[in-house]
């Protein structure tokens, strides 16, 4: 159940309606949304007390949802969400582009990326300082010495700077240097990491577990905003399947389905899904095509020599190639009839 304020609903209207819960018995959550108290009450099922609640002031309705998330739905904010830092934007007509090389290796190669994916569009780095690898023996990231090397290339370049952090303990280092603190594949189902996350006051980009159906990303997403954090972006990133000539497969589908599920912007990282450069583009051509919010691309001006991800990574030149035709696809479906 959810119960949805007005605009100007003040502190004295809003202890009223939680004191009234907490009276009755209910525990519940709160977020807000374009300046509407959103408040999900899970077990609300007293007709008295919803009857109590609509008579309370400011109070603009209570939606009963029958999906396991409720502050993901339309029911809880009836519009696009779209998040905004620097001068990255997506959500709502926004295409937001999202940069850079796999992992951050040094000062020079992060920097040199950031210039070249800026000129050709991109408005956010995506860089890599801890890094969740397969093998223990593999390049585990540069840590705090990245993030700080990030945040000199966004002071050169102006980009938002987009990062992972793997634990709860590095999410608010992460977050000291990052404007978007990512949450990887692995992790898509970690709750005590997401909670985490619900409590910082920064976007969260979550990438969908490779084993996750539409429903639990939605509900790791859940966790976010559940926890008072209403800047979620949604990465569709591949699923695992059958499937072993490409890295995993990208589901086109789930694109249009999400964007009927949830306000939330959503993001498409056609390099994980592709596994190999030569077919990136097509993928983000189709994201595009699907109504994609953005692109979570991986550039490295020298793939063969790449630390990590070197087989998926684009050039800048591909990647501005690409961008070129992504946009004019964009245009193209967001034109108005």
């Amino acid at each position: 159940m959810i119960i949805v304020t007005v605009k100007k609903f003040n502190e004295s209207q809003k202890q009223t309606l939680f004191k009234l819960l907490v009276e009755s018995g209910y525990k519940y959550q709160d977020t807000n949304f374009d300046g509407r108290q959103v408040v999900v009450v899970p077990d609300l099922n007293t007709g008295k007390l919803k009857d109590k609640i609509t008579k309370l002031s400011g109070i603009e309705k209570i939606v009963e949802v029958k999906e396991p998330y409720q502050l993901c739905s339309f029911n809880a904010k009836s519009s696009a969400t779209v998040i905004s830092v620097c001068d990255f934007k997506v959500g709502d007509g926004a295409f937001g582009v999202i940069g850079g090389p796999c992992t951050v290796e040094s000062e020079k190669q992060t920097i040199d990326i950031a210039i070249q994916v800026r000129k050709a569009g991109a408005t956010a780095l995506r860089g890599g300082a801890f890094k969740p690898r397969t093998s223990p023996y593999a390049f585990q990231g540069l840590k705090e010495a990245g993030l700080k090397i990030l945040a000199k290339a966004r002071a050169e370049t102006g980009l938002a700077i987009v990062t992972e952090a793997m634990s709860c303990s590095e999410v608010s280092l992460v977050a000291e240097y990052a404007d978007v603190v990512q949450v990887g594949t692995r992790n898509a189902q970690n709750y005590r990491l997401l909670e985490k996350c619900g409590e910082m006051r920064v976007p969260i980009l979550l990438k969908r577990g490779f084993s996750c159906t539409l429903e639990e990303f939605l509900m790791s997403a859940e966790y976010i905003l559940a926890g008072g954090n209403n800047q979620v972006i949604l990465c569709e990133r591949g699923i695992r399947t059958f499937e072993t000539y490409q890295r995993y497969t990208f589901p086109a589908g789930s694109i249009p389905m999400l964007k009927t599920l949830t306000h939330l912007p959503l993001v498409v990282d056609p390099s994980h899904a592709a596994g190999r450069a030569e077919f990136v583009p097509a993928l983000a051509f189709a994201a595009a095509a699907v109504g994609a919010d953005g692109l979570l691309v991986e550039v490295h001006n020298n793939p063969e020599s790449a630390l990590c991800d070197g087989r998926q990574s684009l050039t800048p030149k591909e990647f501005a190639c690409m961008l070129k035709k992504c946009k004019k696809i964009v245009n193209l479906v967001n034109k108005k009839d």
